[in-house]
């Protein structure tokens, strides 16, 4: 059960909008509790968030709003179907890797991925193969052709091998420069920001990982018993640009004398407004010239 301000916070649509697409094209139809409260279900969040991925693909709004749910998985579905090539015959592993992960078999999972990091390393590994794999998966759910309990067994799996990959590098003894690694509230989407850890870590710099969803207060505790040089965040849902650009001014106001670095949504963070402080990191070179 969803309210029209968490449909907001998930699809970076503002609440007035969702209604003026309700009551013009019928875009959706909320439930009412039996206090009269108007709520959304999951359905209805995943039709409002297929119409928003599918905004930027030479469709209008008032198209998108009128199809039925089987009309937007098919156009999802084609979308889907293009992203089909990659270099290097890297599609063997991302299909087989969701093959293992929609069948819950971890045994196969493994020797795949295993298989992946012999021969491309975690940095390649991640980049050939992890990212286009979550980009998938992500589509697949938007589509109907994947659930959440699927999604949330491979993306825990990612996760483990993150994890594994990051002990086995040495702690490091270099306390010049320490890295402040978090997401903000609401933000659960880790696995980016741990591998901006190996990353850091592997280039020999001090990281604290602080993981997902911290409270500002928290930060700024951190920050004061730290005392770190620089601070790495990702926004990944679409946030409204009034609220993270609040969030972001409070975080470059609070810690002035600190590097602050952003990455993840690319359409939310181009409009924000960035204080020199404060630099969009927008790929994984960028985040290796920047610790180089």
């Amino acid at each position: 059960m969803f309210t029209i301000s968490q449909l907001q916070l998930f699809s970076g649509i503002k609440a007035h909008t969702i209604r003026i697409w309700e009551q013009r094209y019928n875009a959706l139809t909320p439930n009412r509790s039996e206090g009269n409260t108007r709520y959304y279900d999951n359905s209805q969040l995943r039709r409002l968030l297929n119409i928003v991925s599918l905004m930027n693909a030479d469709y209008k709004v008032s198209q998108l709003c009128v199809m039925t749910d089987e009309e937007l998985f098919d156009i999802l579905e084609k979308q889907l179907d293009s992203t089909i090539v990659t270099e290097d015959g890297n599609e063997y592993f991302i299909s087989q890797l969701i093959a293992s992960g929609v069948s819950f078999d971890e045994v196969h999972f493994d020797k795949i991925f295993s298989n992946c990091m012999l021969r491309l390393g975690v940095r390649d590994c991640y980049l050939k193969i992890i990212y286009p794999m979550l980009n998938r998966i992500g589509m697949m759910w938007a589509n109907n052709t994947m659930s959440p309990v699927q999604e949330h067994f491979i993306s825990n799996i990612i996760r483990q091998k993150l994890y594994t990959a990051i002990d086995s590098l040495p702690p490091s003894k270099n306390s010049n420069e320490t890295w402040l690694l978090f997401l903000p509230e609401n933000e659960f989407h880790d696995i980016g920001l741990l591998f901006a850890s190996y990353i850091i870590r592997q280039a020999g710099k001090k990281v604290v990982y602080l993981g997902n969803s911290v409270p500002y207060e928290t930060i700024a505790i951190a920050v004061d018993e730290i005392q770190p040089t620089d601070l790495l965040l990702f926004l990944v849902h679409n946030d409204s640009p009034e609220y993270s650009q609040m969030y972001l001014d409070t975080l470059n106001n609070g810690f002035s004398k600190i590097n602050v670095h952003i990455a993840g949504n690319e359409k939310l963070i181009s409009q924000l407004k960035l204080k020199k402080n404060c630099k969009w990191i927008k790929s994984v070179e960028d985040l290796e010239a920047m610790i180089a």
